[in-house]
C-alpha cells in the first residue's frame, strides 16, 4: 500500500490518495472520524484544534461502504480556510493584490522555511511554511484510520504513549490491557500514570508561561504482528529502515529507536542479543 497527501495547511481542504489497498474491506466512516477526532485533543495543543473539527469525505475507490480495489481518494476541508481566502485564494489577481508587507521573507530557525525558499526559488515562505506544516498530518492520520481497519481483521493492534515531556518521565514496564490503554486514552497527555500525566502537564504549563515549548519521547507498540515483514535481501526493503523512515518523515521527530536500541553501546552482543 502507498499513499500521497496535498493541500496547504490554510488551503481549502487536504486530500488523500491510497492506493493498492484490498478490495472487499468494509470502511468504517465512524472510526476514521474517531481516529481525527483524537488527533485534536492533547494538553498543550495550538488554539487551531479548537478551530477545525476535522471528518472526512471519500471521493473514490470506495463502494457501497466497500473498498473496490481502485485507488481511494479523500478529502478533508480546512475550516480556517474561511479566513484565509485572499491570502491562500489559488486566483492569480488575488496574489498580484497582495502588499509586500503580507508576504513572509524572514524564515524561522530549525524549520524548512530557508532551504525551502531557496531550493523552489519562490518570493514568499508561506509558500513553504503552508506545505510544511504538521497539519499535513491530518491526511496520515486518515490513511493510518484505513490502514488499521484492514490489521485489525488480520489480529495486528497499534497502540502509543508517552513515556517522556520535558525531564518528566514514565520509566515503568507497559504490560498491555484493556484498562491500560483505557486510562491512556483518558490521560491529556497520553501517559498511563496519573501522577505521572500532572507533572508532565505541569512541565508544559512551566514552559508555556516562558513563552517556550518541550520536547518527548513516545513509544509505539504493535501486537499479534507475524515474523517475515520486509526482507534482509535488499537495503530499501529491510522493515527496521522501513518504520524509521517513515516515523522520520513526520514533522519534529529527531529520532527513532527500535526496540532497546539506544542502549545497545551500554551493554555485550552475546547479552544484548
Amino acid at each position: 500500500m502507498r499513499y500521497l497527501t496535498a493541500g496547504e495547511s490554510h488551503g481549502k481542504s487536504l486530500l488523500g490518495i491510497i492506493d493498492d489497498y484490498p478490495s472487499g474491506v468494509l470502511i468504517d466512516m465512524d472510526f476514521l472520524n474517531y481516529e481525527l477526532a483524537r488527533r485534536q485533543k492533547g494538553f498543550g495543543r495550538g488554539e487551531r484544534m479548537s478551530i477545525e473539527e476535522d471528518t472526512v469525505e471519500i471521493i473514490s475507490g470506495v463502494r457501497r461502504g466497500k473498498s473496490i480495489g481502485s485507488p481511494i481518494s479523500f478529502v478533508i476541508e480546512n475550516k480556517d480556510w474561511e479566513n484565509w481566502k485572499e491570502v491562500m485564494g489559488t486566483s492569480p489577481a488575488a496574489y498580484c493584490d497582495m502588499d509586500l508587507e503580507e508576504k513572509i521573507l524572514n524564515p524561522r530557525p530549525g524549520h524548512a522555511d530557508l532551504v525551502g525558499y531557496l531550493k523552489y526559488r519562490l518570493d514568499d515562505i508561506r509558500d513553504v511554511i503552508e506545505r510544511s506544516s504538521a497539519r499535513e498530518t491530518v491526511v496520515r492520520v486518515c490513511i493510518g484510520g484505513f490502514a488499521k481497519i484492514i490489521l485489525k481483521q488480520m489480529g495486528i493492534n497499534i497502540f502509543s504513549y508517552v513515556k517522556q515531556i520535558g525531564k518528566v518521565i514514565f520509566s515503568k514496564d507497559i504490560k498491555v490491557s484493556s484498562g491500560m490503554l483505557k486510562e491512556i486514552e483518558r490521560s491529556e497527555v497520553r501517559c498511563p500514570d496519573k501522577i505521572i500525566s500532572l507533572q508532565m502537564k505541569e512541565e508544559i504549563i512551566k514552559a508555556k508561561k516562558k513563552g517556550d515549548s518541550v520536547g518527548g519521547k513516545f513509544e509505539v507498540i504493535a501486537t499479534g504482528v507475524p515474523p517475515g515483514l520486509g526482507s534482509y535481501s535488499q537495503w530499501d526493503r529491510r522493515i527496521d529502515g522501513r518504520i524509521a523512515r517513515s516515523f522520520m518523515s513526520i514533522p519534529a521527530i529527531k529520532a527513532v529507536e527500535i526496540g532497546d536500541g539506544s542502549n545497545v553501546f551500554n551493554d555485550t552482543g552475546i547479552s544484548f542479543h
